[in-house]
């Protein structure tokens, strides 16, 4: 049998006043529940935020250097669990083994970064202009920090949020996905004890499960909610950046994209094949920064397309538990929208060089399995090529020069991550100056992300507001007040 989760709230686990719970399934076996989770209330998310209210002025006024032992204190208890997160990870969300653990040390990382920023993260001294006068800037925390995160990153993702809102002084209220949300109970659970530890105030951290219209619309239209972050689709982003504006709230939303990768004419086309390969399979594809189309000089097209098809032929495909490369979509919406658009690719005219389907075979029956897929002879203005596929899919494009390529790199109203295999020096430079993307990788994946510099979108990827990850992703969540002290 399964286990029951409870939600976090004011210090201690609490059941959902419905007294109901949904089930958390392992994608890649249907027939097996992961967890049963709390199927939360408007009234259960009310009830979290007034604790994390009530808790405000407490943590905002202990010492950085204990916020910052809070998180130590976390990571730690999560690396004591690494092995149990990763497997639990696997079985919710899908990821291969390896990309399940280096997703748990990522966020274990994460934790052991923002534990020593907050130490240091205060405001700056500036010269005044008078004499007998010291200015300088404080910040200071926003207050309650409203936390909406999806599955496809369920510890990775919760983590750079709720990490550096926590170092600098917020109290948090955090709504996880339903489809993945047990990885990250169980980093509450090391949240909670480091809290007893370092005798933290009950409120400080809040996590909850539910529906989005239930958990996560409490958390955009309270009044006691000072800011709010959320990742997820462009539509529920877009919904979420209006109403909270309205309200006269922060805001933070990271959305979707449609990102390109270039392979010029210069480009060593097995190096390329593998950049490419990893950035469109990798996490089945189902990431935000995944590599979507391919821009690829006529030159070495069919020699890219080749040796793309080889890479995906080598893909092993099955339960991350049994060693598989490449794990299955998260749910079965996922993958008929990744069979529908792929579909919809043949009907306006998409050979399909690779995949397209499910696997055959026994194994794949209890789970929501595709096959990794490489189209060819699409027009940038295809449906597939606009609209994210959020799957192991990428359509690849040919161009003649250069510029053509920038064109069509920047031909999408998305902006999040943009490659290029070139082993021209001024090509790279001209196509990281030239296109309109938040990160931008010169000879390598569009997706994998360092945790100490920002990341972000631009477009239609991204409120472009602030950033998140590295010390940037601090000041989202604080405000600046400047002093003026005459003496």
């Amino acid at each position: 049998m399964a286990d029951t989760y409870e939600n976090y709230v004011d210090g201690e686990w609490r059941a959902s006043e419905t007294g109901e719970t949904f089930a958390v399934e392992n994608p890649a076996n249907t027939d097996e529940t992961v967890a049963e989770c709390q199927d939360s209330s408007s009234a259960d998310a009310r009830g979290a935020i007034e604790a994390a209210a009530a808790a405000r002025d407490a943590w905002a006024e202990t010492p950085g250097p204990a916020r910052g032992k809070l998180l130590r204190e976390t990571a730690k208890r999560m690396d004591d669990r690494r092995e149990e997160l990763t497997e639990t990870l696997a079985r919710e969300e899908g990821k291969a083994l390896g990309e399940a653990g280096g997703e748990v040390g990522r966020a274990i990382n994460i934790f052991y970064y923002y534990a020593e920023k907050a130490m240091d993260y205060a405001g700056e001294a500036s010269n005044p202009s008078a004499t007998g006068q010291n200015l300088y800037t404080v910040r200071e925390p926003m207050g309650v920090a409203g936390l909406i995160v999806p599955w496809n990153y369920p510890i990775a993702i919760p983590s750079w949020k709720m990490a550096p809102a926590l170092a600098t002084g917020n109290t948090v209220v955090c709504k996880l996905s339903q489809d993945a949300p047990t990885v990250f109970l169980k980093v509450t659970e090391c949240l909670a004890e480091a809290a007893d530890a370092v005798d933290a105030p009950d409120g400080v951290v809040n996590v909850l499960t539910g529906g989005g219209e239930e958990v996560g619309q409490p958390i955009v239209e309270h009044d006691e909610v000072d800011a709010v972050s959320f990742t997820g689709s462009r539509s529920v982003g877009d919904m979420i950046y209006e109403q909270a504006t309205d309200a006269h709230k922060r805001v933070q939303t990271e959305l979707g994209s449609k990102n390109p990768t270039v392979v010029t004419e210069s480009a060593d086309v097995e190096e390329a094949a593998q950049i490419v390969g990893g950035g469109a399979f990798g996490v089945t594809g189902q990431a935000c920064t995944a590599t979507e189309r391919v821009i690829v000089h006529e030159s070495v097209h069919d020699e890219f397309v080749d040796a793309l098809v080889d890479y995906a032929k080598s893909i092993e495909i099955g339960a991350a538990l049994d060693g598989a490369d490449m794990g299955p979509q998260a749910n079965e919406g996922e993958i008929e929208g990744t069979l529908d658009d792929v579909e919809t690719a043949k009907d306006e005219g998409a050979t399909v060089e690779y995949g397209g389907g499910q696997p055959d075979g026994d194994e794949y029956e209890n789970g929501y399995f595709v096959e990794p897929t490489i189209l060819t002879g699409l027009d940038s203005d295809a449906t597939v090529m606009q609209e994210e596929v959020f799957g192991p899919f990428v359509g690849i494009m040919t161009v003649s020069d250069f510029e053509e390529a920038i064109d069509l790199a920047n031909d999408v109203e998305f902006g999040l991550a943009a490659g290029i295999v070139t082993d021209d020096h001024t090509q790279a430079n001209r196509f990281v100056d030239e296109v309109d993307f938040g990160v931008v990788k010169v000879n390598e994946a569009t997706t994998g992300l360092e945790l100490h510099v920002p990341f972000g979108g631009m477009n239609a990827s991204s409120s472009e507001t602030y950033r998140e990850q590295g010390e940037e992703g601090m000041d989202y969540f604080t405000i600046i007040k400047t002093v003026y002290d005459n003496y």
